[in-house]
């Protein structure tokens, strides 16, 4: 089975350490780890978890060894420019924008949160997505990992 190409912005990492979010962070990384998922990571990700606990730091270079990069490129920040002039996000959540710029542009198939305000909605992904239309870029898929996670063995 062809592996998907996946994005995982920073809250799925802190994910594997929350009660609430850990089963699924956890196993999304483990089939990460199996090749069932090829993992995207980008600075964005390294840079904000420049603060996190040394534990959740310490997951994130186990996991990404051998992950492909998502390059902070002109095209990414041309997405990211019309995500928030297009009233998408505000200026404060750029950076959540930026993660949703930056799976697109590095041709990931989806893009993995547990922020359900600004990236995991249904109406925001629908926006999202006429913009990389519009820039002529595929359509995202954007989920919770709950929702991508193999469950049974064989699918």
């Amino acid at each position: 089975m062809a592996s998907v190409r996946v994005y995982a912005d920073t809250s799925v990492y802190g994910g594997v350490f929350d009660a609430e979010f850990a089963p699924y962070s956890a196993m999304f990384f483990d089939q990460v780890l199996a090749r069932r998922f090829d993992l995207v990571v980008s600075p964005v990700v390294r840079r904000e978890l420049d603060g996190a606990p040394a534990r959740v730091i310490e997951f994130f270079e186990r996991v990404s060894v051998g992950a492909s990069s998502a390059d902070v490129t002109a095209d990414a920040r041309g997405l990211q420019r019309a995500y928030l002039e297009t009233g998408i996000l505000t200026p404060k959540s750029s950076e959540d924008a930026l993660h949703v710029a930056l799976a697109t542009t590095a041709n990931c198939a989806v893009l993995l949160s547990w922020n359900f305000k600004h990236i995991v909605h249904r109406d925001k992904a629908l926006r999202y997505n006429a913009i990389n239309a519009l820039n002529g870029f595929p359509a995202l898929d954007i989920r919770a990992p709950r929702e991508v996670v193999i469950y049974e063995e064989g699918l």
